[in-house]
Formats: structure tokens, sequence, C-alpha cells
């Protein structure tokens, strides 16, 4: 049934009715000698009112079965910015023909055709280069299609959730297969609107019903769905489809293209997995990512994606944005420093220790590895698996407990270039299930638990258990190889090509304290880096030997060249690290260094009375000591010095993505407790790494350009040799980690802003520092270049004098005896917000309750802040890899509720 064009009605949600048009084509393909009439949005006529002249054209595709409506933030959003003086874009977004408000044919429309429509738009248009195509869903693979088939109009392109490929070895998702099952397409996408209602229904919140009407308007009778039909019959899932060849066409197409690449990802879509995102990054591996946690199927809905590919456009126009090959890094011609695994090469035949697993040998004895076996071990399991396929670049998942297994293996990864991938089991079953497939590895090595969550929780990869396991199990958890089977391949085998310094090495999740776990992509020469920081920061040798109970540093003593044992604790709950165990691990490895966390601390501290005095003599011999992970006060400090007398005490502060930052020592640390500063003083930077200040403003944002001057609060910003890479898949939280930076953007890239400490970029000794990041931490340098952290930028609230990190107060009033631990939160509006303190008291407490007159009177006394109230609750709700850091952001949800009345269980 033939139907006319028209514009949508008046009052849709969102929908400016300024931008609605009609425009005619002639019709091409299956349709020539016709012409043909195509609703769209269009923000010519507006900026053309505004006298702004737009720098190109976004040409903007929805899929099936949506229509213009999808785009309405970016149309709006887009005449926004470009009237606040951000790059202008030109914005189209078209209803395909047989789709939304535009004419409705006898054509039945296959990819060819609809990719040959969308060419006679843009002809009738005249688009003159500079455009941007941009698509979502099966509206992707139509303007990926446009893209490749008009190369000289083409500067970039973007995409959200959609795929070029069907790999022949995976079926259809299982809701589009149904749908395209003879009886079932008719009836779920013409005769009713299941299909639409369906596809509404995947939005994460759910739409409202305003806008659930809106998006149906132009298919409110079985005539007007046709075109719904018609797209799923469609579907090329095999050379049997009629537009089977099309998508190759475009697949190969996309693989060549050179322009700048946005892929914007919401993991939960049941149509479109990562295993397709995964296909569009091997195309376009220059290509920024961003997987958008939480969204799926309807990435538009779900989340401000238009902020996001706006701020991208803006590096487009600026001629700033990726291009295929611009984002490697030439290497550095004086670059000297040794590969991860150099130390096990030069002690391939050295019988001395190399490492220690504590009970596991013969009767509950430490299992020594020699140096040999270890070198040994790890080019039989290098070799081995690059006999079963595992290639440079590959990422392989570890889901094996901290030991001489994992080290074996991760050095091995390193030593062919495979990318280790490290999410450690304290992120939950939920964190880790959302960060491993969030990396999406080629690649699982696992003990029985991780293969079981793996197969349970559809995690992608080939399974390589690293313990032999029954042939069933085996079969049930769908392993290929055992590690002994992959090391007796390698035995004898070469070894491939080493990676080269520039070459990916790891993916290291953070801990997920402040927002889902973020993978932190390293280099080869920034995990070198890592490596040299820590060897010369803390003078380790050959003889030092290293007790490791903070899991980032378990894996680098081969790297190092010394020996190392992980204590008898699970390292992904450090809190269950005893005193006996630390100095049982002093005593197997000879060590003279130890690294433990501030919970692992807590917990050897009060553990110290089972200690015997053999175990206090080996604690004596400890040398130097480190606490790493999260800043530790003073008294904690104090206590853990008196178990180990005679060593040096240090507290590095750092972060996954630079692990090593700044350091202190126990004097240092009595020092500054004579000063009058807030927070937590973590000492000066390391080696050649770099502080500065970003100044925040009266909201609490960090705007201030970056500075040293003393006494100014400001969130945190660093460079260093070890600064990360990248986050992964996370191009968006990259650019904000970047933001008005030195080599961060568009504009700071060519330019930089002004303050930015020139003296330091041209100092020869900071020839790294064109690579920034901020932190997130909020702290303050004083005179003598101490870095003091005083909390993290969500925790700042802005109260009537002005914006106030909550670490301060916090420690004023852990100076009460009967105080263990404090949080500070703000309840109330911005500008006018109230501290409340949330308190864990030394003496248990049973339940929630409001401090008592007599114990608020002593908090108000021990500090200068005015508190609003107290509360008392059994325990601060903390991150669980480090047991320490306190969500302040939803405790102060939580104490917001209860003080207003509300019934409220513990935080």
């Amino acid at each position: 049934m033939v139907r006319s064009a028209c514009r949508p009605p008046a009052g849709l949600p969102g929908l400016q009715e300024r931008f609605s048009r009609l425009v005619e084509t002639t019709g091409v393909g299956e349709d020539t000698g016709t012409s043909r009439t195509w609703h769209l949005l269009d923000t010519a006529p507006i900026l053309q009112e505004l006298g702004i002249e737009p720098v190109g054209t976004v040409l903007a595709v929805h899929g099936n079965p949506t229509w213009s409506y999808l785009w309405r933030s970016l149309v709006s959003e887009s005449i926004s910015a470009a009237e606040s003086g951000a790059s202008a874009w030109r914005v189209i977004a078209v209803d395909q023909l047989e789709m939304g408000f535009s004419e409705r044919t006898e054509v039945r429309r296959t990819l060819e055709q609809r990719i040959l429509d969308l060419g006679a738009l843009t002809d009738e248009l005249e688009l003159s280069g500079d455009v941007v195509s941009l698509g979502h869903d099966w509206g992707g693979v139509v303007a990926l299609g446009w893209a490749v088939r008009h190369p000289e109009l083409l500067t970039a392109v973007a995409s959200l959730n959609t795929a070029v490929d069907q790999p022949s070895e995976l079926p259809i998702p299982a809701a589009l297969r149904l749908a395209r099952f003879g009886p079932v397409l008719r009836a779920s996408t013409s005769t009713s609107p299941a299909f639409l209602a369906t596809t509404l229904a995947l939005a994460n919140p759910p739409l409202t019903a305003q806008v659930k009407a809106a998006y149906s308007a132009p298919y409110l009778d079985r005539a007007s769905r046709l075109g719904i039909e018609q797209f799923v019959a469609d579907i090329p899932v095999d050379e049997s489809t009629k537009s089977h060849a099309a998508l190759q066409g475009v697949s190969a197409g996309v693989a060549a293209l050179d322009v700048p690449a946005l892929l914007l990802w919401g993991p939960r879509d049941p149509i479109f997995t990562d295993l397709y995102l995964g296909d569009l990054m091997r195309r376009l591996p220059h290509a920024e990512v961003h997987r958008f946690e939480g969204a799926g199927h309807l990435i538009a809905e779900d989340t401000p994606y238009a902020t996001h590919l706006l701020a991208w456009l803006d590096d487009v126009a600026a001629g700033t944005a990726r291009r295929r090959g611009q984002h490697v890094p030439a290497p550095s011609p004086d670059d000297t420093s040794a590969p991860m695994w150099a130390a096990l090469d030069e002690h391939r035949d050295d019988p001395s220790i190399a490492a220690l697993e504590m009970g596991r040998g013969a009767d509950g004895a430490p299992l020594r590895v020699s140096w040999r076996q270890l070198a040994r071990r790890v080019e039989e399991i290098a070799a081995g698996l690059s006999a079963v396929g595992v290639r440079r670049g590959d990422r392989v998942s570890l889901l094996v407990r901290p030991g001489v297994t994992l080290t074996a293996i991760v050095y091995a990864c390193l030593r062919i270039g495979a990318v280790v991938v490290v999410a450690d089991a304290g992120l939950g079953v939920k964190g880790l299930s959302r960060a491993v497939r969030g990396a999406w590895p080629d690649v699982i090595i696992g003990q029985v638990p991780g293969l079981t969550a793996a197969k349970a929780l559809g995690w992608p990869g080939m399974r390589i258990s690293a313990t032999s396991i029954p042939a069933s199990a085996r079969a049930a958890l769908g392993v290929a190889h055992s590690l002994a089977e992959v090391a007796e391949l390698g035995r004898g085998a070469a070894l491939p090509a080493p990676p080269g310094p520039e070459d990916l090495a790891a993916v290291l999740f953070t801990s997920g304290s402040t927002g889902p776990a973020k993978g932190v992509v390293y280099t080869h020469r920034q995990l070198q880096a890592v490596r040299d920081t820590l060897r010369d920061a803390y003078g380790v040798t050959a003889e030092s030997g290293l007790v490791t109970g903070f899991a980032p540093f378990a894996l680098l003593g081969p790297a190092l060249g010394t020996r190392s044992v992980t204590p008898d604790m699970d390292v992904t709950s450090p809190r269950t690290l005893t005193a006996t165990a630390v100095a049982d691990a002093v005593v197997a490895a000879d060590a003279r260094i130890v690294f433990l966390s501030p919970a692992a601390i807590l917990n050897v501290v009060a553990t110290r009375d089972e200690l015997d005095a053999a175990q206090r003599e080996a604690l004596g011999s400890v040398d130097t000591f480190l606490s790493t992970g999260a800043p530790i006060g003073a008294r904690l400090l104090d206590d853990a010095c008196a178990l180990m007398p005679n060593a040096e005490a240090h507290t590095p502060y750092g972060m996954t993505e630079c692990l090593l930052v700044t350091d202190i020592d126990r004097d240092g640390i009595s020092a500054a407790a004579l000063a009058a500063d807030h927070g937590v003083c973590v000492g000066t930077p390391i080696g050649r790494n770099v502080v500065r200040i970003s100044a925040l403003d009266e909201t609490g944002a960090a705007t201030g350009a970056p500075s040293d001057e003393a006494g100014v609060l400001g969130e945190v910003i660093i460079s260093a040799p070890h600064l990360k890479e990248r986050y992964d898949r996370l191009a968006m939280t990259d650019r904000a980690a970047v933001r008005d930076l030195p080599g961060g953007g568009a504009e700071s890239a060519s330019q930089g802003t002004p303050d930015q400490a020139p003296s330091d970029q041209e100092d020869p000794d900071h020839d790294d520092l064109g690579r920034w990041h901020r932190t997130g931490d909020v702290g303050h340098l004083d005179a003598e270049g101490r870095l003091w952290i005083e909390g993290r930028l969500p925790h700042v609230f802005v109260t009537v004098d002005g914006p106030l990190a909550p670490v301060g107060t916090e420690q004023d009033l852990e100076t009460l005896p009967w105080v263990r631990r404090a949080a500070v939160v703000g309840v109330g509006p911005a500008g006018t917000a109230q501290a409340v303190a949330v308190l864990e008291t030394r003496e248990h407490s049973r339940g929630v309750r409001v401090a008592e007159a007599e114990l608020a009177d002593a908090l108000r006394a021990s500090t200068t802040q005015p508190l609003a109230a107290a509360l008392i609750v059994p325990e601060l709700p903390t991150d669980i890899r480090h047991n320490s850091k306190i969500d302040r952001t939803a405790l102060a949800s939580w104490a917001e509720r209860a003080l207003s009345g509300e019934r409220v269980s513990a935080p």
C-alpha cells in the first residue's frame, strides 16, 4: 500500500517541530523512474537563522523499528552546542523509506536498496564533504554502507550498537531468530505491534508512556508497520539471504576506512552482544570505543550519548580525532629498559629460589620454585599458548589465585605478547562478570571456580584449565586444554618473536570502589617503568626478597630479579592477613621488604598477640615496609612499625592507573603531623613524576588550570613515565581524565592552557610529560611540595562556606579514642549542604543510632567544621578489594534517608 510522507504530530516529547521537513528524491534501484518523499529532521535552517556556518554534517540513520525520533537529543543539543561556541554541525536525521513518517511504497527494500536510497537523498540535499555517518541497529549498516560508497564526502563514522557481520558459526540472536520464523514474522512485526513493543521494552530505565507513544506514532496500523516486517525478513543471516552480498561488501569496506571512528556501546544488548563490538574493533582498530555500563540496545535512550558524541565531533572538527595508525606512539630511540622477563632469561640456569607459595608444599611447607624451574615453565607455557593459537594482542583473562602458577602464566603471556586481563574475585560475582565481559577475552585460563563462573555467566574465550580436572568436568565447563597439556605442547618448541615496548601488555581492573571497575591498559614500556620505579625508589636488589600482601605487586618479584612470596591469605580480602602469616612468609623468603595494604595492616596489628618470639624476631629483620593501596593514618602506621621496629616505613600513594605517584616515610609523617594542613600527607613525587592541582570552583568542580601553588584545594593531576596508556573501551572516561590538560583534547593538544608549568614540559628530566591524568582525588600541595589527600572529587560537597572535602574533618573525629573510623558526608542541597558524621566506634554498635548528646558534643568539640548530626553504625561500607575505601556518595544518600525519619538498616 502506498502512503504519502507527512510530518509528525505536534507535541511529541523532546521533538521540536521546527526541525521537521519533507524532501522529495529521484527513485533509484528498484525505484528507478519514480520519486520518493522522505521525512527528516534537519538543523540547517536553524543554523542559518542563527548566522552559524556548520563545519560539516552528521547523517544519522535509525534502525528497526525506530525512526528519526531516536536522534532528537542530538538534534537539540547540537544547536545548543553551536550557540555556545562549540563546533557547529548540521544534523540530518532521516526516516528511512517505509519507516517513520517517510513514504510507504510497494517496494520490498533490501539492504542494497536502502543504501542506494540514502545516496539518492544525500545527492538531493547536495551534501559537499565533511560528513559524519552515524547509525544505530540496522541503520548502522545502512549508514556505514553509505560511508563506504561516498569516500569523497566522508570525514568520520560513528555507530551505536550495530553489526556489519554475522559470524557463520554463531546463530543470530534468539529474539530475531524467533521473529524471522514464517508465521511468527508477520504476526509479531506488522499484524501486531509486538516487535515494536518488545524493542521499546529494552530501554533501561524504562521509557515513559509518552515517549513510547511517540515511538509508536508512525506505526499505528498494519500497513504502516510493513517496513518493520521487511527489515526483519531482510536480515542477512547466511548466503541464502538476498542481502548477504551487500552486507559482505559493507563489512569489507568498513575495514578499509581510515577516517576517525567512534563506537558507543550498550553492553546489556540482547541483540548485538560484545562479540559484534569486537568485530567492529578489529575492522576499525583506531576507533575510539566507549561501553556505557547499564545501557542496552536502546543506548540513545539509556544514556546521554549526545553529549559525548558532540565532544568527539569537536575533535573531528579540529582535526585531532584519531585516524588509522595515529594512535601508535613512536618508539623512543634511547629506550634501554629491559623487558619484563629479562631477569628470567638472566637466571635461566640459576638453582636458587625465585618464588614461594605458602602452605602448598609437602606437609604444609612452602612450595619453593627455583629461577631455573620458573624460567623453563614460563617458556613452555609461552610456546604452548602459541601452539594452541594464542597470538600477540590476544586477551587472556586470568582467573587463577595468586601464586607460582599465576606468576608463570603472566610471564608466559607477556613473553608472546598476549594481553593479560586481571580482574580479581574481590570484585564479587557481578563486578567480576562485568569486568571480564567488558574486556571480552580471547582466552580464559582459570581454576574450577573461575571456569564454572565463566560457563554459567556466558563469558567469552577459549577455556584452559589451570589444573587437571576429570573429562566430565572438562566437557561440562567447555575446557579445550589443561595448562599441563599446553606446557607439554610447548616443551622444546620455538618461541615467537617477543613483543615491542609499545605493544599492549595488560588490562588491570580498578577496585570498583568509586563505580564499576574500569579496565586500565598498560603497554610493555609502562609496565617496565612501574618495575623500574619500584626498584629505584626502594632499593630492591636480588637479595631483598619480597613479601607481597598487596595484589598489584604480587607478580613483580621475577621482573625485579628477586625472590617473592605471597603470605597465607585470601588476597582478594586483605583483612584475612594475620601477623603470623606475615612473619612466616618473611622467614620462608628471608625477605627484607614487606608490601601490605591498609586493610591488611589493620588485621595484622589486631592479631599481633598471636606472634611467638621467633616470629617477632623475624619481623625485626625487615628493612623496608610499605603500605600501599590507600592512605594510612599515623596511629595505625605506628602500630605496624612497632611490629617491624628496624624497618624504614613508607606509604606510597598511587592507583591502578599509576601505581606509584608519591612517597612519604615515617619521619615525614611525623613532620607532617606538626603542620596545620588538612588531609593525609602522602609525600612528594617519586622519581620523575609530577603532581599538579586543578582548583575547585564555587560549585565544587575542578576547573582551575593545573598549578603547583601551595594551599589550593583541587583535583590531583599527575604525570609519570609509568602512567597507564588509557582506559579499556572507555573513550569518554579517557576524555574526562585528560580534560583541559596538555595533550588532552583538540585545544589543549595544539595550544596548551595557561599556567600549566611550561618549565616542567621543557625540562629534559620530565620528557614524558605529554601524558597527564586527572586522578579524581582531591587535595592540595603545601609549601614544601608535599601532597595532601583530602578525599575523592565525587565526595566533595558544597556548604554555605564553599566546597568541603571530607578527610580533614574525618581525621579530627578520629582523634577521639572511642572512634574507630569516621566518614563525613553532605546532606541537603548543593550550596547549603550540611556536614553529617557517620561513625564506627571501637566498642561495636549492634545497630544504627543517632549519637547521644554527650558523644555529639565531643565530636563537635574535636573539629572546626560544624556538624549537623552524627550517626553511629556497626560498620562503614567499604570496597571489596581494599576493605578501606568508603563510598561516601552512597553513604550520603543513606544518611539523608536516615535523618528524614525513614527506617533504615545499616549502610
